[in-house]
């Protein structure tokens, strides 16, 4: 078969173009027909869609623009929900694929959606397609569903991956949704105290020049403090600005990266969070995988690659390793000292009962439990906390403002 590269038009009249593969011209032009679109122009080509997908990649490279589309999480759910419908009322991949593209539009989802249904026409496996564009969709993504096209159960791999996705969504949220509050009270404390010392500080010390009062040791440092920040706010601002920035691009890679995520699991409360998160995510991801027929060993290469902590990833990778009969991990993983002796326990259990994925359910159950107080709890006790700090910045501001006052009024007694 040849391959034919196409620029035509959709049904709304907004322009489109592919690689499609056919015995002949006219064989091509049915194709595009029949994805609902009206060819303008046909010409054969001997480059797929992903050799086409990889020249603009390093075209866009070249001039310096690097951004493909991707889908945002909620997107990347409401396609998977969408797609597993279409495709368990029996309808198939292409054809559902081609439904939906019709209604995303031009967007990098619909952009997404179309290339998928064009590589499914020329015959690729959805696993297959979908590694065209792996910042969307994962290797625990991607796997899950050539899983279920190899067991010819693709329409309940799609369910599995839905519900995996949404709980991971949803973990996110609770994160995120505990945050919210303590960033509001630090947001809005941080501007109060700037606003405090660049405006209103620098009136009062004004104000106690012209009186010629001796102002008392508390004032004169915040006097100066407030003067630098006056005088060398700006440049103060810009100097932490790029240390932040620096600091954040040194953590995300090599050995800035491992000494944060060492030190994230030594801090008490955080490092209870970032651990009981990781073991939730470790068995949610593993279990789904083996429900869904990924042998022990792949599995495990797959899980430790969706861990965000480099540490527990690592050690993952490494009792991955040490398995020597294919199935039996808890062993191994529990020589590394990282995951808890509860966990290896019940991983040890569902390996004597032949149900290893029944104790990755429970031991998620678990953790998610433990997840959720431990947010609760940090949410209760950080919100005071923060109140009481920021209501001590401003009173020490005010207390120090109003000192030379009360000094004078005393002496006014006197």
């Amino acid at each position: 078969m040849a391959h034919y590269k196409y620029i035509g038009r959709s049904r709304q009249g907004e322009k489109v173009e592919g690689v499609v593969e056919a015995n002949d011209r006219a064989g091509a032009v049915r194709i595009i027909e029949s994805m609902g679109q009206v060819p303008v122009s046909i010409t054969e080509t001997t480059r797929t869609i992903k050799q086409e997908e990889g020249g603009r990649k390093r075209l866009k490279f070249e001039l310096g623009f690097q951004r493909r589309a991707k889908m945002k999480l909620q997107d990347l759910l409401l396609f998977s929900r969408e797609l597993s419908d279409l495709v368990a009322s029996g309808m198939t991949i292409g054809r559902a694929l081609h439904t939906l593209s019709a209604r995303k539009g031009q967007g990098a989802t619909g952009q997404i959606i179309a290339t998928l249904r064009d590589e499914i026409v020329q015959g690729t496996s959805l696993s297959d397609a979908l590694e065209l564009y792996p910042e969307t969709f994962p290797p625990l993504y991607v796997n899950l569903v050539r899983a279920g096209e190899a067991g010819g159960n693709l329409p309940n791999a799609l369910e599995n991956i839905c519900i995996h996705f949404e709980r991971v969504r949803d973990a996110r949220s609770k994160v995120v949704g505990a945050l919210v509050y303590p960033a509001i009270v630090m947001v809005i404390g941080g501007g109060a105290v700037i606003y405090l010392m660049a405006f209103i500080v620098p009136k009062f010390a004004n104000t106690f020049d012209e009186m010629g009062a001796t102002l008392p040791r508390p004032t004169l440092v915040l006097m100066a403090i407030s003067g630098f920040l006056t005088r060398y706010g700006l440049i103060v601002a810009g100097l932490v600005a790029a240390a932040v920035v620096a600091l954040r691009k040194w953590i995300r890679h090599g050995v800035g990266q491992r000494w944060w995520h060492a030190a994230q699991l030594r801090i008490p409360v955080m490092g209870n969070i970032v651990t009981t998160n990781a073991y939730a995510h470790f068995a949610r991801t593993f279990g789904t995988l083996l429900r869904n027929g990924v042998s022990v060993l792949p599995a495990l290469g797959i899980v430790q690659k969706t861990i965000s902590n480099v540490v527990i990833s690592d050690e993952i990778g490494k009792a991955r390793e040490r398995v020597t009969d294919g199935a039996t991990i808890s062993k191994p993983l529990a020589q590394g000292k990282v995951f808890p002796r509860l966990l290896i326990d019940m991983l040890a259990v569902g390996e004597e009962t032949g149900d290893l994925a029944g104790s990755l359910v429970h031991i998620t159950r678990r953790y998610d439990s433990e997840l959720d107080r431990m947010i609760r709890t940090c949410t209760t006790v950080l919100e005071p906390i923060l109140l009481v700090m920021v209501a001590a910045v401003v009173g020490s501001i005010a207390i120090c403002l109003l000192l030379p006052i009360l000094t004078l009024t005393d002496s006014l007694h006197v």
